[in-house]
């Protein structure tokens, strides 16, 4: 399981990779479209890296509600965590 940092890390180095901007300018409170000029491509050039990294799989409705990075954040633990729920045998606890 990441950790909050970790995923805020590969998706600022994401965001600051396709939009050329130097990563110091991105934070968990930083808007797509007012604060990075993110366009609909941008955004979903980030969905498709996201959905690839983690597994998660992020529908247009629920894209369109995500406006900061630190939502984004939020959406990929909340999406991961609820995939591992189920978990495989190797990752329940085991007694001897």
């Amino acid at each position: 399981m990441m950790t909050r940092e970790q995923v805020f890390s590969l998706i600022r180095s994401h965001l600051a990779d396709e939009l050329e901007l130097d990563p110091d300018r991105i934070s968990e409170s930083t808007r797509f479209k007012e604060d990075l000029v993110a366009d609909s491509l941008d955004l979903y050039t980030l969905v498709q890296e996201l959905e690839d990294s983690y597994g998660v799989k992020i529908s247009d409705e629920e894209a369109s509600k995500i406006l900061t990075v630190g939502q984004t954040v939020d959406f990929v633990l909340a999406s991961s965590a609820g995939a591992a729920v189920g978990g495989a045998p190797a990752e329940r606890e085991q007694r001897p």
